[in-house]
C-alpha cells in the first residue's frame, strides 16, 4: 500500500490520520495505491522510482524531482518489476515539480501464483477481479463506456473518433474543431490536418474528465513511414493539449509501430513526450520499442489470431494456444527478463478468453462489450502472468536490432508484415472517411 503526501495537504492530512486512526484504514480499503491529498493530488508519475526502492523496506522517505522522463519511466514499469506493487487507483494527476514527496510503503506479503484469483472475493465480478492484476484501460471513444466501467486509462484511434463523431452528443466537440482550424490555419489542407488534430485532443479532453490516468491519442496513421511528419504532428498534439491546461504526463501519443514511427518515438521520449506505439505484430516491434524506450506498447491480439485462422483454415485456438495470446506473453516475459521498462499493453481482443488468459499483463485495453462481459461474470480469474514467470519461459536470449535487421525479421514474419500494412490502411481509411464529414461540415 503507499501513500503520499505532497504539500500543504500532508500536513492536514496527517493530522486527520492523528486524530482518527481509523481513516487510514477506511480509505485504503479498496485501493492498493490512492493518492493521499485527494483534493489536489499530484503526479504518481514523478515518484515511482523511489517507491520503486522502499517497497520492500517498509520505510518511508523523501524525495525530489529530478529527470522526469527516467522517473516516469521507473514507475510506468513498476507493475512490472513487482507485481505485489500495482497502482490500482489514482484519483488526480497535478504535476508539482517544486515539491518534495513523501512515499510510505508498507509491503504486503508475497503471494503464490496459484492462490492469485479473485474467487476468494465474494461478490468481486471478472472485471474487478482482473483489476487486482492488470490496469484497465478503455478502448472506446464513447464517454458513458468510461464512467460505467471506471479504466484508469482510455485509449482512441481514427476508427473510434469516426463512430463517435456521428453521434449528436458529441456534435459540439466536431463544431469546436472546425471553428479552432477556421481561425488558426487559412491553407485548405493544412486547416483539414489542424482540424483533425483538434477534434482528437477534444476528445482526448473529455476523457481525461473522466479517467483519472491517461490518454492515447493517435498521430494521422497516413505519416507511419514519415519520421518528421511524426514529430511535427506528435509536438502539435502535445502543444494543443497544453492550451487547455493539460500536460503532456497525461498524454500517450499513439503511433504506427513501423522503423520511422520507432525512431520518431524515440525521440519524443527524450523530450519527455511518453508514447504508446501501436499495430504491434511482432517480436522484432517489441524488441525494437524497448531498445528505443518506448514508454508503451499495444500488441493487437484478436488481429493476431484472425491472420492464423485464416492462413490455417483453423476456426478456434484454446486460450492458452490462441497465437495472439502467445505473441504477448512471450513479449511480456522477454522484457521482464531483461528489465525493460516499456509497459505491455495488450489490445484488440476477439474474445474474454484471450483476456483471461492476459490476466496479470501490465496493461490491457479492453472494448464496451467485453467490459460488460467481464462485468457481467463471477467465474473466478487466475493470474496469468507474473514477472518472474520468464526464468521457465525458453528463446528468451537478448536481441539488439539496427533497421537492417529489423526490416529483415518483419520480412521474415509475414504475420506482422501483412498485418502491420493492413492495419495502417484501415486507420488511414478511416482517416480519409473523417476528412469528408470535415469537409462537408466547412
Amino acid at each position: 500500500i503507499f501513500r503520499i503526501y505532497a504539500g500543504s495537504e500532508a500536513h492536514a492530512f496527517q493530522k486527520r490520520l492523528n486524530q482518527d486512526p481509523a481513516v487510514e484504514e477506511l480509505e485504503m480499503s479498496s485501493a492498493l495505491f490512492v493518492n493521499a491529498p485527494l483534493s489536489v493530488g499530484i503526479n504518481v508519475s514523478s515518484v515511482g522510482t523511489w517507491i520503486s526502492k522502499s517497497c520492500d523496506s517498509g520505510l518511508p522517505l523523501s524525495c525530489s524531482p529530478q529527470s522526469r522522463r527516467d522517473i516516469q519511466k521507473q514507475f510506468l514499469g513498476l507493475r512490472s518489476s513487482n507485481s505485489r506493487y500495482i497502482p490500482q487507483q489514482a484519483r488526480k494527476f497535478v504535476i508539482r515539480d517544486d515539491n518534495v514527496f513523501t512515499v510510505k510503503c508498507v509491503a504486503q506479503p508475497p503471494i503464490k501464483k496459484e492462490e492469485k484469483s479473485g474467487a476468494g472475493a465474494a461478490g468481486l465480478n471478472q472485471l474487478d477481479q482482473l483489476k487486482q492484476f492488470t490496469v484497465v484501460v478503455a478502448d472506446t471513444g464513447d464517454f458513458e463506456s468510461m464512467k460505467k466501467y471506471k479504466p484508469i486509462d482510455a485509449t482512441t484511434n481514427p476508427s473510434l473518433i469516426l463512430q463517435a463523431s456521428a453521434k449528436p452528443e458529441y456534435a459540439q466537440l466536431m463544431e469546436d474543431a472546425i471553428a479552432y482550424g477556421k481561425s488558426h490555419e487559412s491553407d485548405p489542407d493544412k486547416r483539414l490536418s489542424l482540424i483533425l488534430d483538434k477534434l482528437a485532443v477534444n476528445f482526448g479532453e473529455e476523457i481525461l474528465k473522466i479517467v483519472p490516468g491517461r490518454v492515447s491519442t493517435e498521430v494521422d496513421a497516413r505519416l507511419s513511414f514519415d519520421m518528421e511528419a511524426t514529430l511535427t504532428r506528435a509536438r502539435r498534439i502535445i502543444a494543443l493539449y497544453a492550451e487547455h491546461g493539460i500536460p503532456k504526463e497525461r498524454i500517450y501519443i499513439k503511433i504506427a509501430s513501423t522503423w520511422e514511427g520507432i525512431k520518431a518515438a524515440h525521440i519524443l521520449e527524450e523530450e519527455g513526450i511518453n508514447c504508446n506505439l501501436t499495430l504491434l505484430f511482432s517480436f522484432a516491434q517489441a524488441i525494437a520499442c524497448a531498445e528505443a524506450s518506448v514508454t508503451l506498447i499495444s500488441p493487437f491480439v484478436g488481429r493476431i489470431l484472425d491472420w492464423y485462422k485464416k492462413s490455417t483454415g483453423k476456426d478456434s485456438y484454446p486460450g492458452s494456444e490462441d497465437p495472439g495470446v502467445q505473441s504477448v506473453t512471450k513479449i511480456y516475459h522477454y522484457y521482464k527478463k531483461h528489465g525493460y521498462k516499456t509497459i505491455v499493453m495488450g489490445a484488440s481482443f476477439r474474445s474474454t478468453d484471450e483476456i483471461v488468459e492476459l490476466a496479470g499483463c501490465d496493461y490491457l485495453t479492453i472494448g464496451p462489450k467485453f467490459l460488460e462481459d467481464l462485468q457481467n461474470s463471477s467465474e473466478p480469474l487466475v493470474q496469468k502472468l507474473t514477472p518472474t514467470d520468464h526464468v521457465s519461459f525458453p528463446g528468451l536470449d537478448k536481441i539488439s536490432l539496427d533497421e537492417k535487421a529489423f526490416r529483415w525479421m518483419m520480412n521474415e514474419d509475414a504475420m506482422a508484415t501483412e498485418k502491420l500494412a493492413e492495419g495502417i490502411r484501415s486507420f488511414a481509411a478511416d482517416t480519409v472517411k473523417l476528412e469528408a464529414v470535415i469537409k462537408q461540415k466547412l
